[in-house]
């Protein structure tokens, strides 16, 4: 408390002395221009906070309105297809402002350490500044009103005596530029501390939005899955329920069989043009959703859990977090990233010798058609776009025009 009684004491007592020795005004000095921070980076700074605020405030005018989607989409739920691809297109623009908040949370926290080191600099070269005003100004207070007086009066002749006097002038401008200094740079100092706050309160919308945005995620998932589930389980719409299942995954299949014919050609004109063709050399698979939960659904015939008929299923559903990364299974080239309605966002990998992979129901792809890619490489995020009741990844693995068993290829 005493440190700061004094510190307020030689401040208050540095203002005073200056303005009654050197009859300076700190805010009308012709130094200012010359001093280390003018009045130009109060402005910048100035700026800068204002901007800040006006970030916080688009933030949060950018945040999903679920109510309006909603009442949106009541409008398609008749028609389940074109639900689900609506459906999907909201639930990708959530993931698109998720991670443009994760961006912005990262850039806030590398702009607030780098303003706390700027503001500790400010306080540094403040206290610097103080102490060399506060012996200048006690040197002048011992001395009294005289001394100056007292120089002048001790010239031998007329030449000196104005040399003195421009000494004298001299030394007055100069306490004049460090006093404006030093209050520029107490200025700055407020101006940090403020900028910091502006910050940090940038960061705790972005976080706050995050969380805003991942269960506006979750809501809308769990709706689609709602409206999927009564719509299959409907006994009235069961018929046509399962023609429209068996009609997806015959969809699904002559997708994949038109880009598997599209490889062979190519592969084909490269083999006639002397080139290199992809290989598959028989090593096991990387698995390809480390965050999975549990096995949702087994490869092979098994009861359909909405439908309630018996239906192959192509596949392997690892259940995982939305947002989850997905992995290639092994090296290939990527002959498809695309989307369709009932496998959602999807990727397909040719690993040579007519082998493929396939990952459905993305929540976001991460390569694109014609990529090289390696074992282990993230390719894209688990989700639940397409026909999909949940967040998880469909694996599925074909040869020869066929699916098999992705156990063939890889260890649970």
């Amino acid at each position: 408390m005493y440190k700061r009684e004094k510190k307020r004491y030689w401040q208050t007592l540095i203002c005073i002395v200056a303005t009654l020795l050197f009859g300076a005004s700190v805010s009308t000095s012709s130094n200012a221009a010359s001093t280390e921070i003018t009045s130009d980076n109060i402005k910048d700074m100035e700026g800068q906070i204002d901007a800040a605020e006006k970030e916080k405030k688009d933030l949060q005018n950018s945040l999903t309105d679920l109510k309006k989607i909603k009442e949106e989409l009541e409008q398609s739920k008749n028609d389940l297809t074109n639900y689900v691809k609506e459906l999907d297109g909201n639930l990708a623009d959530i993931e698109q402002k998720i991670a443009e908040f994760k961006q912005l949370i990262e850039e806030k926290e590398k702009e607030i350490e780098q303003t706390g080191k700027d503001l500790e600099e400010a306080q540094k070269r403040e206290q610097e500044q103080y102490e060399a005003m506060k012996v200048r100004i006690q040197f002048m207070y011992e001395r009294s009103d005289t001394f100056l007086l007292e120089v002048l009066l001790s010239a031998d002749s007329f030449g000196e005596f104005l040399n003195k006097a421009d000494y004298i002038e001299q030394i007055a401008a100069y306490d004049r530029k460090m006093l404006n200094e030093y209050a520029l740079n107490s200025q700055m100092v407020q101006l940090y501390k403020e900028e910091l706050e502006a910050e940090k309160e940038i960061l705790d919308e972005a976080k706050a939005a995050v969380v805003a945005e991942e269960e506006a995620l979750e809501a809308l998932i769990g709706e689609k899955e709602n409206q999927i589930v009564a719509y299959q389980t409907d006994i009235n719409n069961k018929e046509a329920a399962i023609k429209e299942y068996e009609a997806d995954i015959a969809e699904q299949d002559e997708i994949i069989s038109t880009l598997e014919k599209a490889v062979a050609e190519e592969k084909a004109r490269r083999l006639a043009a002397s080139n290199t063709v992809i290989t598959y050399d028989g090593g096991m698979f990387a698995w390809p959703c480390p965050a999975y939960k549990r096995i949702s659904d087994e490869y092979g015939d098994r009861l359909h859990p909405t439908l309630g008929v018996m239906k192959f299923h192509n596949g392997i559903d690892l259940a995982a977090p939305s947002g989850s990364d997905i992995l290639a299974a092994y090296d290939g080239q990527v002959v498809a990233a695309s989307y369709s309605a009932s496998m959602g966002n999807y990727v397909m990998i040719d690993h040579g010798n007519e082998l493929y992979t396939i990952y459905m129901h993305a929540s976001a792809l991460h390569v694109n058609k014609g990529d090289v890619v390696v074992k282990g490489q993230k390719i894209a995020a688990v989700g639940s776009t397409g026909r999909s009741t949940g967040p998880h990844l469909h694996f599925g693995v074909r040869l020869n025009g066929n699916y098999v068993s992705p156990w063939n290829y890889i260890s649970s």
